[in-house]
């Protein structure tokens, strides 16, 4: 699951073969660009290298080849994030961009960050054309794969994308795939999404939100965030420290029957005090199914 609007691929397995390349040229309206024929195209052909993968008996990720405008959108952003992510994000994040070799300057490429997960901790990506059903995305992480886009979000709006692109998967969740503990709860919530019904896929959704979206982290006397969702948007990272937006210590009760819409700012964040208690947390919930 992603913090997306509706709409452009739906994919049920990644890996099935019978599963081919379907087009992007139509966007939602609302789209920043939805009337960008030069926009679509490219997408297409980015999506078309996922495609591709997914038929290579080698499976080897497909570099791309990133246009300067792509470029300049990916220094945009990652240079207007820097500066509140330093104040704001968990140390163990900051240190695991670090660790990734990730720069303003150049876009990472899938198969980098690939193969330095599975060092760290196990984990690989799979390239993916656009979004994914809830339970197909949820359940490939039991196998220790995170399915990531390749494209890039529309120029005339680096601040904005309503779908997830390589800027909010590598700047915001790949980091976070370095530390065992949240690859470890990664990994039981794939396994929980396999085995569960329709109200607990709902259920494990809304933990997926709350948490790898839009979880807060105790850090010493201080919050800190570790969400992609916070991490990947200057606006989002602002909007969550506000005295305003409450602060409610993680009860797994509480956030699994807490709705989510992914159209606005939230209201509401939850705050666990490690990585590991999320974990433990987790496991014992998923016992329940």
């Amino acid at each position: 699951m992603k913090a997306v609007s509706s709409a452009t691929i739906t994919r049920n397995d990644y890996l099935t073969e019978e599963v081919g390349f379907a087009e992007i040229s139509t966007l939602p309206i609302d789209h920043p660009g939805a009337h960008d024929s030069d926009y679509r195209a490219r997408r297409n052909y980015i999506a078309e290298l996922a495609a591709n993968y997914r038929h290579d008996p080698l499976h080897v990720i497909p570099d791309v080849m990133y246009t300067k405008e792509e470029l300049d959108v990916w220094h945009s952003v990652f240079t207007q994030l820097e500066e509140v992510q330093q104040r704001r994000a968990c140390s163990f994040y900051l240190q695991a961009k670090q660790d990734l070799g990730m720069t303003a300057d150049e876009i990472p490429q899938l198969r980098h960050l690939s193969n330095k997960l599975n060092y760290f901790t196990g984990y690989r990506l799979a390239p993916i054309e656009g979004l994914v059903e809830t339970r197909a995305f949820l359940s490939r992480l039991e196998k220790r794969t995170m399915l990531c886009t390749q494209y890039v979000r529309h120029h005339s709006r680096p601040d904005y994308t309503p779908e997830p692109d390589i800027v909010h998967e590598a700047i915001g969740h790949i980091p976070t795939f370095t530390n065992p503990d949240f690859a470890d709860f990664s990994a039981l919530v794939g396994y929980g999404a396999r085995i569960a019904d329709e109200q607990q896929l709902i259920e494990l959704g809304r933990l997926y939100w709350w948490t790898v979206e839009f979880g807060l982290i105790e850090e010493g006397s201080e919050i800190k965030a570790f969400g992609a969702g916070l991490l990947s948007s200057f606006s989002e990272l602002d909007n969550c420290f506000r005295p305003s937006i409450p602060k409610q210590k993680f009860k797994l009760k509480t956030v699994i029957n807490t709705e989510f819409d992914y159209s606005m700012m939230q209201p509401v964040m939850f705050i666990i005090p490690s990585y590991a208690y999320l974990k433990e947390v987790t496991r014992q919930f998923i016992r329940s199914f």
